[in-house]
């Protein structure tokens, strides 16, 4: 059965039907929870309860930690960016554990970004040690992935398509919001993770909306299974998984494409950024972006994120 673990500035929380109990622990990271599984039964099982709502919510991913992140890795989003599904690899990037924020705060655009986009999508909590060069079989999965958790690759885009420059274009504060909740599964709530049902929404309007089983290309196992060939993954490391369509860059039609392709790499990317400046789906000021992750029946819900973006 799933256990949702939360985290204030006080400690560390489980969330039960009566409210949130508090977990007896003196972890200070994720990776130290993790390792104090006794003390998150208990408190499952306790019956003193505050309610959740009087919580302020912190991230239940600690920084810092590695945070790597699958590249077009759901099937609708890779046609989105005019690629075809049949040739994309599986490819990762890295992005700064500085970047973690909250469920409930604010997503702060840097006064030089023009275009802020989201991501919503579905992050793997390392729960163990695993070296570089380890083999990894779908039997293991229970026991390197701790849980999920509900994560936004927001993304500068003026950054990161010019200079192909991910890290810094995902990178700056407030880019990774994550939670609320740590959803501790075991072995026969992980087999679902194909029923997981991805949802993001802008001021109220639906702009992500997608079923993991039928638009996911590379599921965990292949991931860690080529992450682990050359990275080492640590408890309390967090892998994002990748986000559906509905994001609001998308590739230009053909046409535009073939003729932007004919001129010279600076006006190319002016008549760009002139087109996408247009494009009302870019994060503004006092948006309202609602994320969430679950199965259709409820039976798995990590819950859902609202933040609101701030213009530095």
């Amino acid at each position: 059965m799933s256990t949702s673990v939360l985290r204030t500035s006080e400690g560390w929380w489980v969330q039960t039907p009566a409210g949130a109990a508090r977990i007896a622990t003196s972890a200070t990271t994720t990776a130290e929870l993790l390792a104090d599984r006794a003390a998150i039964d208990a408190a499952a099982a306790g019956a003193d309860t505050v309610p959740v709502d009087d919580l302020e919510l912190l991230s239940p991913v600690t920084a810092p930690c590695r945070v790597i992140a699958q590249m077009t890795n759901f099937e609708s989003h890779v046609r989105d960016s005019g690629m075809d599904p049949k040739t994309v690899p599986l490819t990762f990037f890295r992005k700064s554990s500085a970047s973690i924020t909250g469920p409930f705060g604010e997503i702060v655009r840097p006064a030089h970004v023009g275009l802020l986009d989201y991501e919503v999508e579905i992050g793997l909590v390392i729960g163990r040690d695993v070296p570089a060069g380890s083999t990894v079989t779908e039997n293991d999965l229970p026991g390197i992935i701790a849980g999920l958790t509900i994560t936004n690759d927001v993304s500068a885009r003026d950054i990161q398509l010019p200079q192909t420059q991910f890290y810094e274009a995902k990178s700056y504060p407030t880019f990774t919001p994550v939670g609320p909740a740590l959803v501790l599964l075991d072995a026969a709530e992980l087999a679902r993770f194909g029923d997981l049902r991805l949802r993001l929404s802008v001021g109220g309007e639906e702009r992500q909306n997608s079923l993991v089983e039928e638009d996911m290309l590379y599921r965990p196992l292949q991931a860690l299974q080529s992450l682990t060939r050359f990275q080492d993954l640590s408890a309390g490391d967090l892998v994002l998984t990748g986000t559906p369509a509905g994001t609001a860059l998308t590739a230009p039609p053909k046409p535009i494409e073939m003729i932007g392709n004919l001129l010279p790499p600076a006006v190319k990317w002016k008549a760009f950024f002139s087109r996408q400046a247009k494009n009302p789906k870019y994060l503004q000021h006092g948006d309202v972006v609602v994320a969430s992750v679950g199965t259709d029946d409820g039976k798995i819900d990590l819950g859902a994120q609202r933040l609101t973006v701030r213009h530095a």
